[in-house]
């Protein structure tokens, strides 16, 4: 590699990590999100109600950071959040209802 390639390649990391930075703190969506095999796509589902992160969180008791980690495909829901988020994709009124009572 020549000097000015070495540079590009440079700048283009650089330039990589800062957007890898910014879609972490949540100030930016990434380009594309790989799922591992079932996993429920949470960003999907929270579109279909039409709820933002922050509704959608406080709405299903769920924790905010939890949510945006699950759609940027950070962290993958447990068994239990896996159910929930199940349950809201078909159902979100029954689970809206049902946390109502408690």
């Amino acid at each position: 590699m020549t000097n000015e390639q070495d540079t590009d390649f440079g700048r283009e990391l650089i330039a990589s990590l800062e957007e890898a930075v910014t879609i972490v703190r949540g100030e930016k969506e990434p380009a594309r999100i790989h799922l591992a095999p079932g996993a429920p796509d949470v960003r999907a589902i929270r579109t279909a109600t039409g709820l933002s992160r922050d509704a959608f969180a406080a709405r299903f008791g769920l924790k905010l950071a939890a949510v945006r980690d699950w759609e940027q495909g950070l962290r993958t829901p447990d068994p239990a959040a896996r159910t929930l988020l199940r349950v809201i994709e078909k159902e979100p009124g029954a689970v809206v209802r049902a946390l109502e009572d408690a």
